[in-house]
């Protein structure tokens, strides 16, 4: 439990310190463009400036300062317009041509466009009769640089995005990795334990069978021996590649009835509901067998050992579904999910690996699907199994 909370606190962290970045960006990237912004304007001013003396000059008037200042104005697009809306000069304006129009009438169109935006100067200037004036609108667009400094904060956000998705998908690759590490090594080194006592069980059997061949319990201690087995058969197969093979699921699970039985108090009950003719699947047997027990042991414990345990088959044109219902405690809803994560237990003894090693089992192993189907609080659980239908 404790480990899939620091891993999920850790992806909350990426997510905060995302949403920090991205915020800081933007808020410096606004204070930057607000600043640009203003600095073209004052530039336009001055750039209007020189336009009113450059009219208004005579024989005296010095134009050197005059055309170095409007010269000088490499970056922002301007369009001359007078009063009467006729485009005098325009600059730093990359003119594509639109079939069906004339040129003066798109540069017409972006003044207007410039003035609706609020990006307009009037120059009163003499005029044609003297002591009358007339005017002319310098109109200005943001220069390309402020565009795509405008532009910048959101692709950088989609970066930070991109960034923080991709450290939580190989967080979480790697922390898969360790996981099926673990379950693996644990797996082989319980296999290789169990096989020793297992074989020395074996030959003390063997012997007391030949002392005693009349003792009724002997054939139980051969059983559980034989039990054993297929327990150590169950852990070789973590982790390698088992070949699944065409199966009876009733033949499975039926085994799995008798052995919960017989390790059950009277308070539990076990019904079946199973089809009356086998339901042939491909399986991995021990493993399978596994799984049910698991899900069988876990709602006895969510029951307390009181109450009724109901195993159902049954299939459709595309799956084999088994369904185990329990009339315990139940689980909330945010946690249907959460149950499959390794270290998310409600035990306080329990390591939280046993659903989640069920959920390997059955989408790698099987390629099915196990999910809580239903459930509620104070009176039961529904978990569900999807196997795919292959019939032989």
């Amino acid at each position: 439990m404790n480990w899939f909370k620091r891993i999920r606190n850790v992806k909350y962290l990426l997510i905060v310190v995302a949403v920090v970045i991205a915020i800081t960006s933007l808020l410096a990237s606004n204070y930057l463009i607000r600043d640009l912004k203003s600095e073209e304007t004052n530039r336009m001013e001055v750039w209007a400036e020189a336009m009113r003396s450059l009219n208004n000059a005579d024989e005296n008037t010095d134009l050197n300062l005059v055309l170095k200042v409007i010269n000088g104005n490499n970056t922002i697009p301007v369009v001359v317009v007078s009063s009467s809306g006729k485009v005098l000069s325009y600059r730093n304006i990359d003119y594509v041509p639109v079939i069906g129009r004339d040129s003066l009438d798109v540069l017409k169109s972006l003044a207007a466009t410039m003035m609706g935006n609020g990006h307009s100067i009037r120059i009163d200037i003499p005029g044609e009769k003297e002591e009358t004036y007339d005017y002319i609108n310098i109109c200005y667009d943001e220069s390309l640089m402020l565009k795509r400094l405008e532009a910048y904060p959101f692709v950088q956000l989609a970066v930070v995005v991109v960034f923080v998705m991709v450290s939580i998908f190989a967080l979480f690759a790697v922390s898969r990795a360790e996981q099926n590490k673990v379950w693996v090594g644990l797996s082989k080194e319980t296999a290789h334990q169990l096989g020793t006592p297992i074989s020395s069980l074996m030959a003390w059997s063997q012997v007391l069978k030949d002392t005693y061949p009349d003792d009724k319990l002997i054939p139980e201690m051969d059983n559980d021996i034989s039990r054993l087995e297929r327990v150590a058969d169950r852990f070789s197969k973590i982790g390698s590649q088992p070949e699944p093979k065409p199966d009876d699921v009733i033949e499975v699970l039926s085994r799995v009835v008798t052995y919960m039985k017989h390790r059950v108090s009277d308070k539990v009950t076990i019904v079946t509901d199973f089809p009356s003719d086998p339901v042939i699947v491909s399986l991995v047997s021990a493993l399978f067998e596994w799984v049910a027990e698991n899900l069988c042991k876990n709602a006895v414990d969510a029951m307390e050992g009181v109450g009724c345990i109901t195993i159902s088959v049954r299939e459709n044109l595309n799956f084999v579904i088994v369904e185990v219902t329990d009339t315990g405690k139940g689980i909330q809803k945010s946690n249907f999910e959460a149950v499959f994560k390794p270290g998310f237990t409600t035990k306080e003894r329990g390591w939280g690996l046993g659903l989640s090693l069920a959920k390997r089992i059955i989408e790698q192993y099987h390629k099915g699907k196990i999910f809580v189907k239903s459930s509620e609080l104070g009176v039961g659980t529904t978990f569900r199994i999807e196997l795919p239908h292959r019939r032989v």
